[in-house]
């Protein structure tokens, strides 16, 4: 015989699960609508100023975070995918197994899953990153990035966060 508060609790925890997995896709799918118009409306490495610190520039980045190894022969498109699609998995597992109430790790898992997923659809089908996002204080740019980018890095900062609000140990994934 089922308890009724089981039954119930375990269908929260299913919604859950798919509320943070449709974070997760949202991100991607953001990522990959202003990605095709940057790549179809804007001439490469053409900046057009948004703001005084904010250009939309087109870029192409074979590499990984800031280009690093973007010169490395090609390897490094395959090297990435593998360590995207390890990680993306190691985060669904994660996510999986975190209760409702862990709403700020699994916001956080959410949009680094998204933006992981949302780089990789473009190194496996295109061979490389579109990036388009160019923010700078007069001379100095910071690398040009994209929402995929952003996701990781707001989900970075909120792991962060969680890990200085929410120390017990059951937020590790298992």
């Amino acid at each position: 015989m089922h308890d009724a508060g089981v039954d119930s609790e375990m269908a929260a925890q299913r919604r859950s699960r798919f509320f943070w997995l449709l974070v997760a896709a949202t991100v991607i799918v953001l990522d990959q609508i202003t990605k095709y118009f940057a790549n179809t409306m804007l001439d490469y490495a053409s900046p057009v100023e948004i703001l005084p610190v904010l250009n939309i520039t087109l870029h192409y980045n074979p590499g990984a975070a800031f280009s690093f190894l973007s010169d490395a022969g090609g390897w490094q498109r395959w090297f990435f995918s593998v360590i995207a699609l390890a990680v993306s998995a190691y985060i669904c597992v994660w996510l999986m197994r975190l209760r409702r109430d862990q709403w700020l790790l699994s916001l956080a898992l959410a949009l680094v899953l998204g933006g992981a997923l949302g780089n990789l659809w473009d190194r496996l089908f295109l061979g490389h990153v579109i990036d388009f996002i160019s923010v700078h204080w007069g001379d100095s740019y910071f690398p040009t990035f994209n929402i995929a980018d952003a996701g990781i890095s707001v989900g970075a900062g909120l792991l962060l966060l969680d890990m200085v609000v929410n120390p017990e140990s059951e937020n590790q994934p298992k």
